[in-house]
């Protein structure tokens, strides 16, 4: 019979991100421009 090598782990803990994580990424975002230009895109951060 062949061994199961895969160790279960005991407890899944619930990750949450730091404020100043999310406050990057939603100005990060408000910040992103993407322009379509004949089949290319050009991203631009508008800071």
């Amino acid at each position: 019979m062949a061994k199961n090598y895969i160790k279960s782990s005991p407890e899944i803990k619930k990750m949450s991100p730091k404020k100043e994580t999310i406050s990057f990424l939603l100005n990060y975002s408000k910040a992103l421009s993407v322009i379509n230009y004949k089949r290319m895109k050009f991203e631009t951060l508008l800071n």
